[in-house]
């Protein structure tokens, strides 16, 4: 299998991530917030953002999966969320890997806010605008990508290329 072709260097990534983390700190002001991180994608851009992050936090993970072995989406996203006493009546900053049609984070959103969260932000590596099916736009956000399908810096295919430090476009597979 052939390396993924690099969309995004790992040193403008470090840069974007920082900035990303500013315009956090600007929009919270000091509030402490619930950082909640959707494994396992958004791993590596939590870890490098939580650094980056000056807002007091409390760290906690939801688990969502849509994708499995394939390259487009399986099924309606299924979600294992924290414990509800960690979230309620807190203000939740939603991490995670990349935006495209919206339902894994409405679906959290709707989630959060019905057990009691002050309010639900999201915050994502990756936008893919061009996927949506809802009209809703990301929080915070890195870049913007085209509609190709993206692996490395947390994101993979099947479990593979996780560990590539940099954003790369996966070779087309055969059908």
């Amino acid at each position: 299998m052939s390396n993924p072709t690099i969309l995004l260097q790992a040193r403008q990534i470090e840069a974007r991530v920082a900035q990303v983390a500013k315009e956090v700190d600007k929009h919270y002001a000091g509030e402490e917030i619930v950082l909640l991180v959707v494994l396992k994608g958004a791993m590596v851009f939590a870890a490098d953002l939580m650094r980056q992050i000056r807002t007091p936090f409390q760290l906690e993970f939801a688990q969502s999966r849509t994708y499995g072995e394939s390259t487009v989406p399986e099924t309606n996203p299924s979600v294992i969320g924290p414990d509800l006493s960690k979230i309620s009546d807190k203000h939740v900053l939603l991490v995670d890997d990349i935006l495209d049609t919206g339902a894994t984070y409405l679906a959290l959103k709707e989630w959060l806010l019905d057990r009691e969260a002050l309010s639900v932000r999201g915050c994502f590596l990756l936008d893919k605008p061009w996927r949506r099916e809802a009209s809703i736009k990301p929080d915070f956000f890195g870049f913007q990508v085209p509609d190709v399908f993206v692996v490395g810096y947390g994101l993979d295919h099947a479990e593979r290329y996780r560990n590539l430090p940099y954003i790369g476009q996966l070779p087309e597979q055969p059908e």
